[in-house]
Parts: structure tokens; C-alpha cells; sequence
């Protein structure tokens, strides 16, 4: 009996590695599919309405049936809606119409490090070493990243954009972390689901989508010197580096420890660099290359080392992708 539990438990972490892979590869994919319809003359804040909107109507059959959040959960669901979804692809999609994808997502990673800043420094409650130095890891490895001993060789408002994009992370981690010890978890697709309904409401009046160019839709997108159909573009954006990316991350986490989940999630970076790399002709240096191993390394650290209880604690991150809190709450 104990043989079949053991290999029970074995067998369930094998699936859980396994449908986080997929969650990262899909994150992964999310800025090398839009950059190219932003380029084609999409509004980036058109093609995050898109994403958010499918996605949105995909998972509506979830949030119907979770419907008991709206009354128990209003907070969360409008913070997850306003920060989780709206605020981090607003910034993330504005900030790789300006940068690369991979520094993007990369400047994204230093979530976990501003958590910690406001763990210490506006919580006042300390820190371990430990997440000490995945800070400062995180910062020196960004360092590299933007290259700042040449005076910042990226757009500074694409920085500032990314940036923000890590700041709406880290306004969801705290916000996530209020009323955790009441003991009753959401259930995180119904999350995801209202929070996407949130984020399309948000963006509706924001990006007014009644503006935008549908006619580059039905045309072809230039990545790298390849047209590739826009209709493809934004059917893998909504369902491959949406609604199964948030999927797969989710059922994954409730396998996985929250230190495996984050080295896991850390792919996504790499993944979307690479993709970057080959299919738009995006290319890092070998300083930005170390650079961003080591922001991959603080981030994780960082995470790893955050007090579990009382405090905020990271499970996950990524641009591009706000599936966060909702990672948190299924562990």
C-alpha cells in the first residue's frame, strides 16, 4: 500500500512538472505572437482588449459556474481583474512595442524582489538572507540586462513600461495576500475566469476597441520576414498563451511544491527570449545573456525565500502573464 501511495504521489508530481512545462512554453509565446500585430498597426492596447476579451469568453462557462465569488470574493476578483490582467498586459504589450520581448518580460522579474521591498520596508518585517540576496542578484542581473554601463541602450519608456508591468505584480501579491488566513481558498479558475471579465471591462473603456483597425486582422503579420496570417497570431495569443496557459499553470500548481512551480515558471523568461531570438531576430549580447540568467536566479531565490504565513508570498511570475495570485491560492 505504502508502495502504491509513493509511486501515487510520484506519478502526480510527473504531471503537475509536466503541465507546468506547458504553462511556461505558452506564457513563453505570448510577446513573439503580438509584437508582430502591433507592428502590422494594431494599438497595443487593442491587441491586450483582444487577448483578454477571448480569453474572457472562453473561460465565461467557469465563471458562471463560480458565481458565488462575485458575492464572497469582490475584492479579489476586481484586484486580480484591475492588476493581475489589465494592468500587467497593458504594460507589458506597450513596453515590447518599444523593447525586446525578452528584456520585457526580464525587467517583469524583478516582481518578486519589489515584494520583498515592501515586505521590509513598508510592512517593516524582516527578511532572510537568503531573499536579501535574490534582490540583490535580481537588480545586478538587470543591470546587465539594459546594459546601463552604456547609458541604458533601450528605449527608456519601454523600460519604465516593463516596469510597470512588475509594479501591477506586486500590487496583486499584496493585494492577494489580504484576508489568506480566513482559510477558505477560492476556487483559482473562477479567479481567472472573473478576472478576466474584469480586465475585458477595464480595457473596453480604456483601449475603446471601437477604434481599432479590424481590417489588420484579416491581413498578414511580418514576423522577422515570414507573413504569417494576423487571424493565426491572435488565435494562439487567446488560446494557447491564455486560456491553456493559465489552465495548465493552475491544475499544475496544485502538484507541485510553490519552489518547484517558480523555478518552472523562470522557463517562461527563457523561453520567450529564444522565441524572440529565432523568430523575430531579436538578439542579446552575452552580458544581457549572463545578465538575464541571473535575474532568472534572483527572482527565483526571491520567491523561494519569502515568509509563507502573514506575509506575501510569491508563487510564480511573469509577464506577460498575471496568473500570480491565482497560482498562489491553488498551492
Amino acid at each position: 500500500m505504502h508502495t502504491s501511495e509513493s509511486s501515487g504521489v510520484s506519478e502526480g508530481k510527473g504531471v503537475g512538472l509536466g503541465l507546468a512545462l506547458v504553462s511556461a512554453l505558452a506564457f513563453g509565446g505570448s510577446g513573439v505572437a503580438a509584437k508582430p500585430l502591433i507592428e502590422a498597426g494594431l494599438d497595443p492596447l487593442h491587441v491586450v482588449w483582444l487577448r483578454v476579451a477571448g480569453a474572457a469568453l472562453v473561460m465565461l462557462p467557469l465563471a458562471v459556474r463560480h458565481r458565488a465569488l462575485l458575492r464572497s470574493r469582490p475584492a479579489l476578483l476586481a484586484g486580480f481583474g484591475l492588476l493581475g490582467v489589465a494592468g500587467v498586459q497593458a504594460f507589458y504589450f506597450a513596453s515590447i512595442s518599444r523593447i525586446p520581448v525578452g528584456v520585457a518580460l526580464l525587467v517583469e522579474y524583478l516582481a518578486p524582489a519589489l515584494v520583498l521591498g515592501w515586505v521590509r520596508f513598508v510592512q517593516r518585517r524582516p527578511v532572510t538572507r537568503a531573499a536579501a540576496l535574490g534582490v540583490v542578484l535580481a537588480v545586478g542581473g538587470l543591470a546587465c540586462v539594459v546594459e546601463v554601463w552604456s547609458g541604458l541602450s533601450f528605449d527608456a519608456l519601454g523600460l519604465l513600461l516593463a516596469l510597470g508591468a512588475a509594479c501591477c505584480q506586486v500590487g496583486y501579491f499584496v493585494l492577494s495576500d489580504q484576508g489568506s488566513d480566513s482559510g477558505e481558498v477560492p476556487d483559482p479558475l473562477g479567479v481567472i475566469a472573473y478576472g478576466l471579465l474584469v480586465g475585458t471591462a477595464v480595457l473596453t473603456v480604456v483601449a475603446r476597441p471601437w477604434t481599432m483597425d479590424f481590417s489588420v486582422l484579416a491581413q498578414r503579420a511580418d514576423m522577422n520576414g515570414t507573413p504569417v496570417a494576423a487571424g493565426l497570431l491572435l488565435g494562439w495569443i487567446v488560446l494557447i498563451a491564455t486560456v491553456l496557459a493559465y489552465v495548465t499553470g493552475v491544475v499544475s500548481v496544485r502538484r507541485l511544491s510553490p519552489a518547484i512551480a517558480g523555478v518552472v515558471a523562470c522557463l517562461e523568461a527563457v523561453v520567450a527570449t529564444v522565441l524572440a531570438w529565432v523568430l523575430l531576430g531579436e538578439h542579446l549580447s552575452a552580458p544581457q545573456i549572463v545578465g538575464g540568467a541571473v535575474v532568472l536566479l534572483g527572482a527565483f531565490i526571491a520567491q523561494s525565500s519569502t515568509p509563507a504565513k502573514g506575509s506575501v508570498e510569491p508563487v510564480a511570475t511573469g509577464g506577460a502573464e498575471s496568473r500570480l495570485s491565482a497560482r498562489e491560492n491553488a498551492a
